[in-house]
């Protein structure tokens, strides 16, 4: 591994606590159940993970967003495992907002380490960080750490459920615990088979015994085998498990338009025309406080949604502009400009001596290349919405929320201060399934919307749905950037030198000021380098830097953030030097890789899933790219043929490597579609803006890939590393790449630009 400059991360992770210091006790101390008093009538909590009724009735408490990535059953194994149940037997629930279900994981991977550097400051690191999403209390889907930061949690806690039933079991039958087994669902002992259900009320009262192990991998009858999903039934029925399904009493539905221009002020509007539509109840400002970033706007309540649609279509509206370039093209004379502002310049590693070796080396020899990504919108298929209850109980405003959230105790809090409750816990967040996360729904614009629409419907829950084209209008998006790459080979043709400076706008900067504008990140943003530093690559003389743009447009946090577009620049760049020194790309990479086995393991296998070195025939060509992300080790190589000018994506094989794997169709499943989520990236998708305007509005100008053009996708599984990594998004990073190089190998073409579909044809 290569000299990361640790310190300017440190102050950036520093400042994520709001400089508050904290000690032992603190990280320590365990959170309230908060499923007490929660309870139904013959229902008993064991522990935040764990219900149980009277008529065995068994509740898993999942805590984390499902959104199509399958957490409701690979967390819901974790428990059934140890409390020793079958997946059928169970329900899943997520459970309320509580910093009981923080992710620790989560800022853990965070870290500017990757997992194979364990010496002491890294370790530190990771365990303060660690530390400080238990004492926030941060309960957050995120940076793929679902399963991880719940390996030892939800195991535990099915464990010690399992070893109080049994003890409550052993005090009923006048014997030793140690006389007591269990067995689907019942406690044994003797030829006595107890329904869990029996001895739930006694159990839950009673401590858990001290020394209780976990089942031994060789006792494991889930973990580490695909199970039937656990939402398959609700998902194939169309039951309401969604937001946009909720429906309360006396219910009102409204839409919001917020200003085009991002960020910028309403001037005025007039909705005469719009209460003049039936259904439309009426039209109010829903414009936050002069500082805050989500511009002005308006909101259209109806008696249902078509008449709020067109009310809100009806209005006449006169917008302000926005403080960012108004087209694509000066946003990217602002992202150029970056790289000559030593102000924000970023080195992020810098291992021997690049300049040296540049000065002297003659300039035929050194390769150069720069490379452009545009920004990129979420496009979950279910537009963002929510549907928010404001009233006062007994004297107190009580508010409650029903939406797809990725973050429910930072909605939660955000939620309270926007209600002007002061009180958080009389805010009650229902966090739903959800049509589609990918970060989006991390956000807090559309709570916010929905709770200054609530404040204007007398009592009466209100639905707030965004359109389509609102949402495509008003993301938080994947920023743009632009990379620049120069390396020179040595004569032993693998790479001497290579220099890689990116310049983007700051994600964290931007996400922070939205979500947390009392807190001031410092240091550089560690998303900006992801993909760059981090890499297993030996290369004597090497050096990443990152180049801060200041642009006003939102940004957020996009399926692998920023691997997804530094993996791009990086292994295109490898591809390019491969081929100018005439080595083979697959063994550079080997040789690169040594010191790593994980590393040069997945290239091996995905070189012999794809039988690498043979032709397909005339017109085709394959590329390989290799990119570690959350934890994951993951070589993809994509194969392409070429008819008359005309690219189609024929084969995509990946190899991975992420440790323990507790599902594996899940897993095979996610990386297809990390895969399918980046090549829909390549084949067309981008934002652009013209007078200060978003000019996609939908997905007839923002299409992802369809079922006719997606490849036969082949993921294989290995294990090589102790390490537990993510699965949601380590499949996009190298999908991007490793199409781009299959190109080159298939016409001569290089693209350079994204999507790489103003440079080549696909098959439609």
């Amino acid at each position: 591994m290569g000299k990361i400059l640790r310190r300017t991360f440190l102050i950036g992770g520093a400042a994520i606590v709001g400089g508050v210091a904290f000690g032992a006790y603190y990280v320590t101390r365990p959170y309230d159940n908060p499923l007490e008093g929660r309870t139904a009538e013959g229902e008993s909590t064991f522990n935040p993970f764990v219900k149980i009724t009277n008529d065995n009735t068994i509740t898993i408490i999942v805590p984390r967003a499902e959104m199509g990535q399958g957490v409701t059953t690979s967390l819901a194994a974790l428990v059934a495992e140890e409390l020793d149940v079958t997946l059928d037997a169970i329900q899943v629930e997520h459970g309320p907002a509580s910093a009981a279900y923080y992710n620790s994981a989560m800022l853990e991977e965070g870290a500017p380490f990757p997992p194979y550097e364990h010496g002491l400051i890294a370790e530190t690191v990771r365990d303060v960080m660690g530390g400080v999403g238990k004492v926030l209390g941060l309960q957050v889907t995120g940076g793929s750490s679902a399963t991880k930061d719940a390996w030892m949690k939800m195991r535990e806690a099915g464990c010690a459920a399992r070893e109080t039933l049994k003890a409550a079991a052993a005090e009923r039958e006048g014997v030793s615990a140690s006389q007591a087994s269990t067995d689907n669902g019942h406690v044994v002992i003797g030829d006595k088979r107890i329904p869990y259900g029996e001895l739930a009320e006694a159990a839950a009262a009673m401590s858990p015994p001290s020394g209780m192990e976990l089942k031994s991998e060789s006792e494991w009858s889930l973990i580490g085998k695909s199970q039937p999903r656990t939402d398959v039934l609700a998902k194939s029925t169309g039951a309401p498990i969604f937001a946009s399904d909720v429906r309360q009493p006396d219910m009102l539905f409204a839409t919001v338009r917020m200003n085009p221009r991002l960020g910028g002020p309403m001037n005025s509007f007039d909705a005469s025309e719009a209460e003049k539509i039936a259904g439309v109840v009426k039209v109010v400002d829903i414009t936050g406080e002069a500082d805050e970033l989500f511009g002005g706007g308006f909101a259209v309540i109806a008696t249902n949604s078509w008449a709020a649609f067109r009310g809100a279509d009806a209005v006449k509206v006169d917008w302000g502009r926005a403080n960012y370039p108004e087209t694509s093209d000066e946003l990217f004379q602002t992202l150029e400009a970056a790289f000559d502002n030593a102000d924000t310049a970023h080195v992020a590693r810098e291992d021997g001596d690049t300049d040296l070796v540049f000065a002297d080396a003659p300039r035929d020899q050194i390769v150069e290349a720069e490379y452009r990504v545009p920004h990129l919108a979420h496009a979950t298929m279910e537009p963002m919405n929510a549907t928010a209850h404001l009233r006062e109980v007994d004297g107190r405003m009580k508010l409650d929320l029903w939406t797809g959230t990725q973050a429910p105790t930072i909605t939660q809090s955000d939620s309270a201060w926007a209600a002007g409750i002061e009180d958080a816990s009389d805010v009650e967040i229902h966090t739903t399934y959800m049509g589609g996360g990918f970060g989006r729904r991390g956000e807090v614009d559309v709570t916010r919307h929905a709770i200054r629409v609530a404040k204007h419907t007398d009592g009466k829950p209100v639905q707030v749905i965004w359109s389509r084209e609102e949402d495509m209008s008003h993301d938080t998006y994947r920023p743009a950037s632009i990379g620049r790459m120069r390396g020179i080979m040595g004569d032993d043709g693998l790479p001497r030198a290579v220099e890689i400076s990116a310049a983007s706008p700051s994600i964290i900067g931007s996400v922070m000021a939205r979500t947390f504008p009392s807190l001031n990140p410092a240091g550089p943003d560690n998303t900006m380098f992801q993909g760059l530093h981090d890499q297993a690559y030996a290369i004597e003389n090497y050096k990443a830097s990152a180049h801060q743009a200041d642009i006003s447009i939102p940004i957020g946090f996009w399926r692998s953030v920023g691997h997804s577009y530094n993996a791009w620049y990086f292994e295109s760049f490898l591809d390019e030097l491969a081929v100018s020194a005439g080595k083979d790309p697959v063994e550079m990479r080997i040789a690169m890789l040594k010191e790593h086995p994980q590393a040069v393991a997945v290239v091996e296998k995905v070189a012999e899933m794809s039988n690498w070195g043979t032709s397909s025939g005339a017109g085709t060509g394959k590329g390989i790219a290799y990119h570690w992300s959350f934890g994951a080790w993951v070589a993809m190589v994509i194969e392409v043929s070429s008819n008359s000018d005309v690219i189609s994506i024929d084969n995509v094989w990946a190899a991975c490597d992420l440790g323990t794997v507790v599902d594996p169709r899940i897993v095979k499943a996610q990386i297809q579609s990390g895969a399918v989520y980046g090549l829909s990236a390549a084949l067309g998708q981008e934002i652009t803006f013209r007078d200060g305007m978003v000019e996609q509005s939908n997905f007839h100008d923002y299409d992802a890939m369809r079922i006719n053009q997606c490849p036969t996708i082949t993921v294989e599984l290995i294990k090589n590393t102790e390490h537990m990594g993510g699965a949601g998004e380590p499949g996009t990073p190298p999908a991007i790449p490793a199409l781009a190089n299959a190109i080159f190998a298939a016409t001569g073409k290089r693209v350079r630009t994204m999507p790489l579909s103003k440079e080549v044809e696909f098959a439609a």
